[in-house]
């Protein structure tokens, strides 16, 4: 089984690249989900980030406040990447444990809205960059969150830029208007499912 992992940035649409991945029966991990449900569980991460950010981070029912955390973290890199620190080893660790699970798939997907800034890109036998012409993701955002443009591009600015990112990825599905995904993540499909079957023989 290989372990690819799918990226892309805010407003890229990799969500619905990783939809038409579990449509046509491929197992797709949501790392922010599950960061998610770590931050909100798990007491030894609970205990850091209250360290860091105090315990005011935390509601009163004993759930993050997402929505504070990410405006404190997208103005500070430092303490983002603190963030980062924590949260994903924890995340990967789950990964692992989820893929034991799903060994019988030619390959299974690891959806994460950062891969390559962290440098978990490492760990997976091929990554997938989902990209978008930059307008076209300033809009989807506004429209998608009720954002002003000029907030979108600061949340853009805090992750690489494509032109960096595809030097790294293995593969680029391209999400513009006047690009048709299906096709592409079909004949990927394909190619991953091939070269599943070539990493089991070498094994």
């Amino acid at each position: 089984m290989l372990k690819v992992g799918i990226t892309g940035g805010i407003g890229s649409g990799k969500s619905t690249v990783c939809r038409v991945f579990s449509v046509l029966g491929i197992p797709v991990f949501q790392a922010d989900v599950e960061a998610g449900r770590l931050q909100n569980e798990d007491p030894k991460i609970i205990s850091e980030l209250i360290g860091i950010f105090g315990p005011e981070i935390y509601s009163k029912e004993g759930l993050l406040n997402r929505k504070k955390l990410a405006s404190i973290v997208f103005n500070d890199r430092g303490l983002l990447e603190k963030l980062n620190s924590i949260i994903h080893p924890a995340v990967h660790r789950e990964f692992e444990k989820w893929s034991a699970r799903n060994s019988n798939f030619p390959y299974v997907i690891y959806e994460a809205a950062i891969l390559f800034e962290t440098g978990n890109y490492r760990n997976f036998d091929f990554t997938i960059l989902v990209v978008a012409d930059e307008q076209e993701r300033i809009e989807r955002v506004s429209k998608r969150d009720h954002s002003k443009p000029e907030d979108v591009v600061q949340r853009m600015n805090n992750q690489l830029m494509d032109k960096e990112k595809i030097k790294m990825t293995d593969f680029v599905i391209e999400n513009n208007d006047n690009q048709l995904i299906i096709s592409q993540i079909l004949k990927l499909d394909q190619r991953l499912k091939s070269k599943s079957h070539v990493w089991k023989m070498d094994r």
